[in-house]
């Protein structure tokens, strides 16, 4: 086919048939379509969009390009889980081992943090041992064999994708439902599980900036999965502020462990939670919503979901020891400062897009993939919007690698949390759920 054709079709508002599309993408992935041709196909999909026959047809055809994981032999339902990102977003960290010492089968592939958001391959590398990258054999024997495996993406698993999602960070398409959409699913599908949930972000710290644009994506995604015989579940979710109190790798697990240790957790343990009781309903494991609260929340009183977590770490060869007293082996920054309130008062806003960049520049985050990262950096937040705080406590508690570094990270954070004099009402983390 002749490629400038297909990109003049999309250019004017024009649909593109399956062929079309899977000649496209496999043309691309073979290195017969350069990247200038794609690049002005994606920005033509970024301002015309896409039927939704046509994402399920580019989805379709990331998958063939590519290998499957087959999760055939593993005995039950298979379940996966996927954010589409935002800021001290530790749910994977704390919702997979809690399901799966529910019986929940979890197989999941992960990805690294690009930009300000960051990713769980990050996060469970800072754990000393811990093996990210499994051959498929070995993923699936752990999923037979605890329940529960997590592996970076491998690079013969949806290869348009990898490109694509490189690209589109460069050209300024990153921002588009279609082909937000077709990523995470075409990864889902290759990944084999037979029902994934979703957690869709909307606001400040997310891809999607409204509740209205997240709704678009989620609505996508849910039907995109009924095409391909996929029950899916999405759950919108505020990321106007922060999920978590921790942001940055490190810091991010030994939040996860605090809250499998069954301390605290605020909105990251609320979320963790609903979404747990729709992975233990979709496994059939119960079928009443309140049961399977029940259930989950016996496993975190017993021990059970923090034992799960160190039996997950410890088969991917990480160290146990970390779900007794994280700081034994997570990695510390020599330099750490409490950022005091400069007032009594209620907190009215925290910025996750700002505290995002912030924890970036001390280090936490990349600008390109190939960047390293300081694992042991970030922020730990003092409350969040509603909570009461005091003239002369902690808002926020900076982790850095340097003085400078902390001097600069601490304006950022006084311009990030915002305090008003009288009560603020708090949010709800769970906006709305599609698809159950």
């Amino acid at each position: 086919m002749y490629i400038p054709d297909l990109i003049r079709k999309k250019r004017d508002g024009e649909e593109l048939s399956a062929l079309e599309i899977d000649s496209l993408i496999q043309g691309y992935t073979q290195g017969r379509v350069p990247d200038y041709q794609m690049a002005a196909f994606l920005m033509a999909v970024f301002f015309r969009g896409m039927t939704e026959e046509e994402t399920a047809a580019l989805t379709l055809a990331m998958v063939r390009g590519g290998t499957r994981v087959d999760l055939s032999g593993v005995p039950g339902v298979k379940i996966d889980k996927h954010s589409t990102g935002g800021i001290a977003d530790t749910t994977t960290l704390v919702l997979l081992p809690w399901v799966a010492s529910a019986g929940v089968r979890v197989a999941k592939m992960a990805g690294r943090g690009l930009g300000y958001t960051g990713g769980t391959i990050d996060k469970l590398e800072s754990i000393p041992g811990f093996r990210t990258s499994l051959s498929p054999e070995a993923f699936v024997d752990q999923v037979k064999r605890i329940g529960l495996a997590v592996t970076a993406q491998s690079r013969a698993l949806t290869p348009a994708d990898r490109k694509l999602y490189a690209l589109r960070d460069v050209t300024a398409t990153v921002e588009s439902p279609p082909l937000i959409a077709s990523s995470v699913m075409s990864k889902k599908i290759a990944g084999g599980a037979d029902h994934f949930v979703l957690d869709v972000k909307a606001g400040r710290g997310a891809l999607m900036p409204d509740e209205r644009s997240a709704r678009e994506l989620a609505g996508i995604m849910v039907r995109l999965g009924r095409r391909v015989g996929r029950e899916v579940t999405a759950f919108l979710t505020d990321m106007d502020q922060p999920l978590g109190l921790a942001i940055g790798n490190a810091l991010e697990v030994a939040e996860a462990v605090e809250v499998l240790q069954g301390r605290g957790g605020g909105d990251l343990r609320v979320l963790c939670l609903e979404m747990g009781v729709e992975m233990v309903r979709r496994a059939g494991l119960e079928s009443d919503a309140d049961r399977a609260r029940r259930l989950l929340e016996a496993k975190l009183e017993s021990g059970e979901a923090l034992a799960m977590f160190r039996r997950w770490v410890e088969a991917q060869g990480g160290d146990g020891r970390v779900t007794e007293d994280p700081w034994r082996v997570l990695p510390k920054a020599p330099f750490v400062k409490a950022v005091a309130a400069p007032a009594d008062g209620y907190i009215r806003d925290v910025d996750p897009r700002r505290l995002g960049h912030c924890v970036q520049k001390l280090g936490a985050g990349r600008a390109r993939k190939e960047d390293p990262v300081d694992l042991s950096v970030g922020v730990v937040l003092g409350g969040k919007v509603g909570d009461r705080v005091r003239a002369g406590t902690p808002l926020a508690t900076i982790h850095a690698a340097s003085v400078e570094a902390l001097a600069e990270a601490e304006a950022e954070v006084l311009s990030a949390v915002t305090l008003a004099p009288d009560p603020v009402p708090r949010r709800p983390v769970i906006l709305d759920k599609l698809g159950s």
